[in-house]
């Protein structure tokens, strides 16, 4: 397995450096943060020249590092034995979140003008509330995910077509390009599931039906890309007979697994009137992998798979990502039509739509209808399962293959 470089997580340290903030790196458990920080930006420092006595890492989830779990005063004391002079120090915190009032303990660090602060964590509500609340805008935060397609397809080692295929299945966790065989892939999955990700949950919230939260997990990964809401979720739940189970109770545990960053919620947003509909809405997956390995890798619908990649993708490019709704006057009826994804970054947008193909002309015209029908100029494209060569509809939508749209590290084909 070739080294992976995360270059575009090591590009936003380095413009963050020194900035007087602590930055924050959060994501979902084994996608890389640990990797990030130590080897990548350590040896990055290095070679900026950086004494490697002045690179301070501390893991926290290791055993010999538990006794500061509980006490924050000798953590802080801890930290500061290793600062020896008034040089820069990098101090490089890995799962802050185990340590009980970290925030008291970085804010008093922050004091200190010659020490340079990152950390990571794995729990979005955790370590969000406590930037808002305590670090009074003195924290960066930077979310790592799972391997893009072009980063699991640099480091596999196979051509780009048997990559695809592989990462549409098995995801991107960095430690699945280290596993041989299928059957290594899925074990490994399915034991990082309930041995890490579930037992975490289980324990930080105090989850009292796991049975509840191990169905709600495979409700979620079956209805990749559909509308739904706790409501639609818990009337499901209902008619399987589940009677002693509470909206709220959904509710919590929905919202513990996006905490977790196994799920990411995309709400719908009505492109005409520039306003969101708060539901249904939909919700994906942070790593297919995961999702499948939930389903015993039954499910594999391709346009579900398809439409998850690009949610993913589109987040690790730093867009902001909707479902889009738009309204069509069709024979004096108002017809309501989806746009699968409106992309936002800064005063830029664009329009996706994702199809598994569009083989005949009436499937062209259906695909492009919703896109045809939005009242702007900002970029409309149809990401298609098929290799092909980059094409424009009648219409201006540029219609180009997944390989490419995944493939794309500058986000050429979007135009920013």
């Amino acid at each position: 397995m070739k080294e992976i470089e995360r270059d575009i997580y090591l590009e936003k340290l380095i413009s963050r450096r020194e900035n007087g903030l602590i930055k924050v790196i959060t994501g979902i458990r084994r996608c890389g943060k640990s990797y990030l920080l130590d080897p990548i930006f350590k040896n990055y420092l290095i070679e900026e020249g950086v004494q490697k006595d002045h690179i301070i890492k501390i893991e926290l989830d290791r055993d010999s590092n538990r006794k500061y779990h509980k006490d924050p005063e000798a953590f802080e004391k801890h930290i500061r034995s290793f600062i020896k002079d008034d040089r820069i120090y990098y101090i490089l915190l890995d799962e802050i979140q185990l340590v009980q009032g970290f925030e008291l303990v970085l804010n008093s660090l922050l004091y200190d003008r010659n020490l340079d602060i990152y950390v990571t964590g794995s729990n979005s509500k955790f370590l969000s509330s406590d930037i808002i609340t305590e670090f009074r805008g003195r924290g960066d935060s930077i979310r790592v995910y799972p391997l893009a397609f072009s980063e699991f397809f640099a480091a596999c080692g196979k051509d780009k077509y048997e990559a695809m295929n592989e990462y549409l299945t098995y995801g991107g966790m960095p430690l699945i390009l280290s596993k041989k065989s299928d059957s290594e892939k899925s074990e490994y999955l399915k034991g990082l599931f309930d041995e890490v990700y579930f037992r975490d949950i289980v324990e930080r919230n105090l989850v009292k039906r796991t049975d509840v939260l191990d169905s709600l997990v495979n409700v979620l990964a079956s209805s990749v890309g559909s509308l739904t809401n706790p409501l639609k979720i818990y009337d499901t739940f209902k008619s399987k007979g589940e009677k002693d189970i509470s909206l709220n109770t959904l509710n919590s545990y929905l919202s513990h697994l996006e905490n977790a960053f196994i799920i990411e919620k995309a709400l719908r947003y009505d492109v005409k009137g520039r306003k969101y509909i708060h539901t249904p809405c939909k919700y994906y997956f942070s790593d297919l992998g995961l999702r499948n390995a939930r389903l015993n890798f039954r499910q594999q619908e391709e346009t579900h798979l398809m439409e998850n990649a690009i949610f993913n993708e589109l987040q690790i490019r730093g867009f902001n990502v909707d479902v889009g709704v738009v309204e069509i006057r069709s024979d004096g009826k108002r017809i309501q039509t989806e746009v699968d994804f409106v992309c936002n970054k800064g005063n830029d947008k664009c329009y996706i739509q994702s199809a598994l193909n569009l083989d005949t002309h009436e499937k062209t015209i259906q695909e492009s209808r919703p896109l045809n029908n939005i009242p702007d100029s900002f970029k409309k494209i149809i990401v298609v399962k098929e290799h092909i060569k980059p094409w424009r509809t009648d219409d201006g939508i540029l219609v180009i293959g997944i390989l490419d749209f995944l493939s794309e590290k500058q986000n050429s084909y979007i135009g920013f």
